[in-house]
């Protein structure tokens, strides 16, 4: 009688739990994110030099792509060539079943040795694989803002249509 109470309570559990797990992996990439991009903008301005935070597959270069999900570098980028100018200061892996996308057209964020960040404002949105519900953003202003919030419907619906 006890193991059928635990297992009816277990099920009707499941879903509710699912759903905190999922929010919770979200949170935690947008706040990797959000200090990833102060740590960028702090390496930049105590250097005195330009630094990128890219997507990377290896942890060694950036790669030319919007999606941010299977990882990320930040690294000095002096030469302005938006690739690590040698060794990445820091580095992350994937996501799992994430879809983290940038901005289209932006590919990196640099910040500039005044802590601001070159280019148009650049938004990420975090959302599940084919899930528009609770999807999240970071935006980087040109003054090197950052700041995270709620995905807007138009960008969650976007997010959750990528493969």
């Amino acid at each position: 009688m006890v193991v059928a109470i635990m297992a009816t309570l277990i099920g009707a559990a499941m879903p509710s739990m699912r759903r905190l797990l999922d929010r919770n992996r979200l949170q935690t990439a947008q706040a990797d994110f959000i200090g990833a991009l102060h740590h960028t903008r702090e390496a930049a301005v105590l250097a005195r030099q330009a630094a990128v935070f890219c997507p990377s597959h290896d942890g060694q270069q950036c790669a030319d792509e919007e999606r941010w999900d299977h990882g990320w570098l930040l690294a000095a980028d002096g030469d302005h060539d938006n690739q690590p100018d040698g060794q990445p200061l820091f580095v992350n892996g994937s996501y799992g079943p994430l879809t983290i996308q940038s901005t289209a057209g932006r590919r990196h964020v640099r910040f500039q040795a005044d802590g601001s960040a070159h280019g148009s404002n650049l938004t990420f949105v975090f959302c599940r694989r084919g899930r528009a519900e609770q999807a999240l953003s970071v935006v980087v202003a040109n003054s090197g803002r950052i700041r995270g919030g709620r995905a807007s419907v138009a960008q969650a619906a976007s997010c959750a249509q990528q493969q």
